[in-house]
This record gives structure tokens, C-alpha cells and sequence, in this order.
């Protein structure tokens, strides 16, 4: 049985591996003490490696944390790709 490691996204430090793949778990995390979401591990990698060379598609550093994430899982998890995100831009912005 495939198992999948998950990564705090408050501490980036502790990892939980479970046997089902989900895109995330909210538990208190037992390094940092923040009930946190644990993101999947290759969801995670995606985020860092949008941080790292932020997609020209689109405003990235607009997005806040949980959007960012929003689009990695969608990335990894559901076979998306950057032409499927609209970007709304708002007068004023």
C-alpha cells in the first residue's frame, strides 16, 4: 500500500505519513503546537516551486498563503494547469 507524507504548513518542520492521499489534514501539529493544516507533500513541492519562479500568468505575489496553496493543489492534485485560473483584477487595485 502507497503512503503519503504531509508537511505542517505553520512549521514547514513535521511530517505525518498516512496510507490514504488527501490534499491536506487539520490537526495540532506536535512541533510547533499550531492546529495547522498538513499539506500534502508533492502539493507542497509545487507551492515552493511556484515561490521560488512565480508564474507570469498571473499576479502571484497577490495571492495570499491559502490561495497559493489552493492553486498548487489543483496543479498536483486535480491535473489543472495555469490557463485554467482566471485572474480577476479589480478597479482601484
Amino acid at each position: 500500500m502507497t503512503s503519503t507524507t504531509y508537511r505542517c504548513s505553520s512549521c514547514f518542520e513535521q511530517t505525518l505519513t498516512r496510507v490514504y492521499d488527501v490534499s491536506h489534514l487539520s490537526i495540532r501539529c506536535p512541533n510547533c503546537g499550531e492546529f495547522a493544516r498538513f499539506v500534502h507533500e508533492g502539493v507542497l513541492e509545487q507551492y515552493e516551486a511556484l515561490e521560488e519562479s512565480p508564474p507570469e500568468e498571473f499576479d502571484w505575489e497577490r495571492l495570499d498563503r491559502m490561495e497559493k496553496f489552493v492553486v498548487a493543489e489543483k496543479l498536483v492534485r486535480q491535473g489543472n494547469t495555469l490557463d485554467d485560473f482566471e485572474v480577476e483584477v479589480h478597479d482601484g487595485e
